[in-house]
């Protein structure tokens, strides 16, 4: 059988193993520095023939030959020996695998795959790379679709911005189609269309900024609570100077010079607030006092609500304070009597968003229609990566009422990230949701809009 000069056939044509290249490498090595077979074989100590039928893979190479042809070449003899192939080999398997039939192509050949690095390196670099190009661009794609999916700020602006241009369609359509429109109704619609042109103006570039941001970037802040949002989760919901005592005005001050908080704005009004409420909050619990009592009883609020004798709202804002590393994984969100969210401590795995209004199925709201009554559920929102979680819910009266006026209330649910105990109690998790808008959950009886995504296999969500 003729052989050419580049690989001479198979090694094991030759009694050699079916990975055995290197003599190919030597060869290229050699060719690389100019020198000849015969100046080399004399470095080495050996005959010229012998290093011909190694070049070739004919033969076998012992390890002091090896060692003294690597030196020879200026090279570590494991490149020698194995070429610093192997992530290549399996690249090119993977490729192979992953390469979809064709009736009328030929099948990779599998068992040459070493033969063909080694004789063409730098096709089967190129063919390793293309591969990996094409799993980054799948993997790009799939997170794409994935945030489109469940990015509940993305989706709230996409909703946005199409609601505008249904409006900015409707008003057209009067202008165009009424033909004896009172003046004062037609300035009226051009003065909306003006307003609506600039709104959807206005929600585009946000969007764009957004998407070219990513999310998370905080660089597109839309509202009064997106900024104390921002502020807080910076600061990690905990103010080390207010739990030694500290005062909320030097607290604010910082974050103003910090954070370019602006006094006058409504989220400098905010945040004012929340500091107030906080060292409020440390003075009536301390940390120290605090944290003696969860060594006792752990992550437990209502153990923890009954040995300190406080109340469990204060009990959730103070669990929500304490480092990670001393109490774990906490998430607090809290609403007013309309369903409004306040604040929000995120957890991850439990998405929460202010734009398109909350799921009615979360516990918290049905703590706002029973106070004084203490909840406790897992939950599972509908996304691929959730997780259960634990939530707890209490509400506090925020204002006493008056003559023919109730009193004002605040609801708070505590988020956990589900424990082994809680998995095993026999229930399956309460499906709740994001936001209608952004739920891809089939038959909820609780659905007020009709959602945005395509319905899902996930479970309906009942109606309480």
């Amino acid at each position: 059988m003729k052989r050419n000069e580049n690989g001479g056939g198979s090694a094991a044509q030759h009694g050699l193993d079916a990975g055995t290249l290197t003599g190919t490498r030597i060869r290229e090595r050699r060719l690389e520095r100019g020198l000849a077979q015969g100046a080399l074989a004399r470095e080495a100590g050996i005959s010229p023939s012998y290093l011909n039928l190694i070049e070739h893979n004919r033969r076998r190479i012992g390890g002091g030959i090896l060692l003294r042809l690597a030196a020879a070449l200026g090279v570590e003899a494991q490149a020698l020996a194995h070429g610093g192939e192997a992530a290549l080999m399996d690249g090119l398997r993977e490729a192979a695998g992953g390469l979809p039939p064709e009736d009328d192509a030929p099948a990779p050949e599998l068992d040459r795959i070493e033969e063909f690095a080694g004789r063409f390196p730098g096709w089967a670099h190129l063919a390793v790379a293309m591969l990996r190009r094409s799993q980054a661009e799948a993997r790009r794609a799939d997170a794409m679709a994935d945030r489109l999916a469940h990015d509940p700020h993305l989706a709230a602006s996409l909703h946005e911005v199409l609601s505008v241009v249904t409006a900015i369609r409707s008003t057209a359509s009067i202008l165009t189609d009424t033909a004896a429109l009172e003046p004062e109704w037609q300035a009226r619609f051009h003065r909306n269309l003006g307003e609506d042109s600039q709104r959807l103006a206005e929600g585009a570039e946000r969007l764009v900024r957004y998407l070219d941001d990513g999310p998370g970037a905080g660089s597109d802040i839309l509202s009064p609570q997106d900024e104390m949002d921002r502020i807080m989760d910076a600061a990690g919901h905990r103010f080390a100077p207010l739990e030694a005592g500290g005062s909320p005005d030097a607290v604010l001050e910082e974050i103003e010079a910090e954070a370019g908080l602006r006094p006058g704005t409504g989220a400098h009004a905010l945040i004012a607030e929340a500091l107030a409420r906080y060292a409020a909050d440390a003075r009536a619990l301390p940390e120290a006092k605090l944290r003696a009592a969860q060594a006792r009883h752990g992550t437990a609020p209502l153990a923890l609500a009954q040995d300190l004798g406080a109340p469990l709202p204060l009990v959730f804002r103070r669990l929500a304070a304490l480092p990670e590393d001393v109490a774990g994984p906490v998430g607090l969100i809290s609403a007013d009597a309309s369903g409004a969210i306040l604040t929000v401590k995120p957890l991850a795995g439990f998405l929460v968003t202010r734009l398109a209004g909350a799921c009615p199925l979360w516990p918290l709201f049905r703590a706002g229609g029973q106070p004084g009554m203490a909840l406790r559920q897992r939950i599972q929102q509908p996304d691929r990566d959730a997780r259960p979680v634990l939530a707890m819910t209490a509400t506090e009266e925020a204002a006493p009422g008056g003559f023919n006026m109730p009193s004002l209330t605040r609801s708070y649910m505590l988020l956990l990230p589900e424990s082994a105990a809680d998995a095993q109690d026999g229930a399956p998790p309460s499906p709740v949701g994001i936001s209608c808008r952004i739920c891809p959950r089939r038959a909820c009886l609780a659905r007020r809009e009709p959602s945005i995504l395509p319905e899902s296999d996930l479970p309906a969500a009942p109606s309480f």
